[in-house]
């Protein structure tokens, strides 16, 4: 304890970072704040049919994101989501337009104009999940919960959702440059964490204490695992072939990490959105068969729901793993280095070892994530409510676990710049004090 809160010290002692934390903060409040904002013309008091609505399933899914905006009518409604699915239409479509490939390469400039793609298609994107969310509003509320009229109410919203969404998406690209961490993925951290407690106070109320204790440990060794997948690599050893001051050549070790699970959360939010399709067109039919099909997938902790959510999350983790982690232009990059892996040549044969390699991991790998995305299903078999079992696993867990070790790591490298010690040892001054 004494070693954390001397940690804490050294890091307000450097005046940037300490800048950094609080400038993150107050971007955060802002955002938080306007979660509680209801949209003009809607009556706070008439949205429990609303709060019902997005108890569960893919609205309560979506309302954990938002940190319950979207369950209170807010002008954050729809949060940060369109983004994240521009951001991955633009990811698949690299990998098939060549002018997008084409800026992919060329640095900063291109990484830019990517980005302005990115921002024109959430503005596209939200302007159609607006309508969509104002015409599940109208259905939902009763008459006298809106106090405009259906023209006037309709116009104002779809600015206001589409303005707040823009504004997220701003704080979250501020919270980068001038904040700690990656701003998208902690506005999206935020608004998960401000679900917990609401979820926790109300297990609490309906258990007994030695079933929360058993519970939090549970949740804790879950977290842990999710850690290890999260950090988890294969170090490949690799030799560079130096010319010494001597004129002999001297061989230097280093290694490649292979990350176990190089796809990240990105194959569960695929599957996810695959698993959501039977649900969309449950009115189209009403044979009973097609309705036995839609009830099987319907219920979250069935196990045809989870059985067929964690085979596609190992086919997600394969295909999203191969379009992402590019073995031969690893192979090039060593080669045009100097580098090889000893025992194998370069070029061709260190492509063809290293995607063998990454075969091999990504099985553990891609079975690891599905189990943990379905765990949810296993607390809400064992009596745990949905709200409270969704921390228990799945996408929610694995973007807190992973947003915050890549801020703790971004502060880490503030704290050894400036000569302290790293977060994970004691947090003692181990040299001088530049910077101070």
């Amino acid at each position: 304890m004494k070693n954390f809160i001397e940690t804490l010290k050294n890091i307000w002692k450097i005046e940037e970072l300490r800048n950094r934390i609080l400038t993150t903060l107050g971007f955060l409040l802002i955002y938080r704040l306007g979660s509680f904002v209801a949209l003009p013309g809607i009556d706070p008091q008439q949205l429990s049919a609303l709060e019902n609505q997005t108890a569960d399933g893919l609205l309560g899914l979506l309302n954990m994101f938002t940190g319950g905006a979207f369950s209170q009518a807010s002008i954050m409604a729809l949060g940060i989501m369109p983004y994240i699915s521009a951001s991955i239409v633009i990811q698949l479509m690299t990998m098939a337009v060549p002018y997008l490939q084409k800026l992919q390469k060329d640095g900063e400039s291109g990484r830019t104009k990517i980005s302005q793609i990115t921002r024109y298609l959430t503005v596209l994107i939200t302007c159609f999940q607006a309508p969509g969310y104002i015409a599940n509003l109208q259905a939902t509320l009763p008459p006298e919960a809106f106090l405009l009229s259906s023209g006037s109410f309709w116009f104002s919203s779809i600015v206001i959702l589409v303005t707040g969404t823009m504004f997220a998406m701003w704080l979250g690209e501020k919270i980068t440059d001038r904040g700690v961490g990656n701003g998208i993925s902690i506005l999206i951290m935020v608004g998960i964490i401000a679900v917990l407690p609401q979820s926790f106070v109300f297990e609490v109320g309906r258990v007994k204490p030695l079933i929360i204790l058993v519970e939090l440990v549970i949740m804790m060794v879950v977290i842990l695992a999710s850690v290890l997948l999260v950090q988890g690599v294969r170090r490949i050893p690799i030799q560079y072939a130096k010319r010494g001051a001597s004129g002999q050549i001297a061989a230097t070790r280093q290694y490649l990490p292979l990350k176990v699970n190089a796809a990240g959360v990105m194959p569960i939010i695929f599957a996810q959105a695959i698993m959501f399709i039977p649900i969309t067109f449950a009115g189209l039919s009403d044979s009973e068969g097609m309705q036995s099909f839609v009830g099987a997938f319907s219920d979250f902790s069935g196990f045809w729901y989870n059985f067929v959510f964690g085979l596609l999350i190992i086919l997600f983790t394969y295909f999203y793993t191969a379009i992402t982690v590019n073995t031969n232009q690893m192979a090039d990059d060593l080669k045009r280095n100097g580098g090889f892996v000893p025992g194998v040549k370069p070029g061709k044969d260190t492509a063809g070892f290293l995607d063998g390699i990454m075969s091999r991991i990504v099985l553990p790998g891609s079975v690891f994530l599905a189990f943990i995305a379905i765990l949810p299903a296993f607390a809400m078999n064992a009596g745990v409510n949905q709200s409270f079992a969704q921390f228990f696993g799945g996408t929610s867990l694995l973007i807190m676990v992973g947003v915050v070790l890549d801020t703790l790591q971004q502060i880490e490298g503030y704290l050894l710049n400036r000569h302290y010690d790293g977060l994970m040892k004691s947090g003692r001054l181990s040299g001088g004090r530049s910077g101070m």
